[in-house]
């Protein structure tokens, strides 16, 4: 099964991660089990060089999984699919629902944070798979449904309402 993906945008310091902090934590109280995916526009280490599993990506390994009493970390060749709904069908089958930060310019469903004392203009668009707004902004895209930055539940509603079944 395939889980939804709502991908959250908008400009550095909107806000996104906050509110996908509370969505989480309003989502999984409500008994759905959620991941994230989250772009990175800079480069960070995924694995520890020397490490074993280090070691075995750099030996050809396609992916490598370090697993603890507790968690597990998952390091995987992404060249070709790198959109959110792409990797969701291939890591997070687990998951009701993934939520996913940044991606704005790629395919699927997109929510938009945006703030009144940022002073830029939205990052996409309809065309782009904009289907809500999470602002303070009124003006902007008046034809979405808009939500105050505050507003978990309503975006929550939206969302649950809005997902395929």
């Amino acid at each position: 099964m395939n889980p939804a993906v709502f991908t959250f945008v908008g400009h550095s310091g909107s806000g996104k991660t906050t509110l996908v902090e509370k969505l989480l934590r309003e989502l999984t109280a409500r008994g759905l089990r959620v991941a994230t995916i989250k772009h990175a526009h800079h480069k960070v280490v995924l694995d520890t060089p020397g490490k074993d599993s280090w070691k075995y990506k750099q030996a050809g390994a396609v992916m490598s999984m370090l697993v603890t009493s507790n968690e597990l970390q998952l390091v995987a060749d992404a060249v070709e699919q790198r959109e959110p709904e792409q990797l969701a069908r291939r890591f997070l089958g687990e998951a009701d629902l993934v939520l996913a930060e940044g991606f704005s310019h790629c395919s699927g469903v997109k929510i938009e944070v945006l703030r009144r004392e940022c002073g830029t203009a939205p990052r996409c668009t309809v065309e782009d798979g904009l289907i809500a707004i999470v602002t303070d902004v009124d003006e902007i895209y008046p034809q979405l449904p808009h939500f105050a930055l505050d507003d978990i539940t309503g975006i929550v509603q939206f969302m649950l309402d809005h997902k395929p079944r």
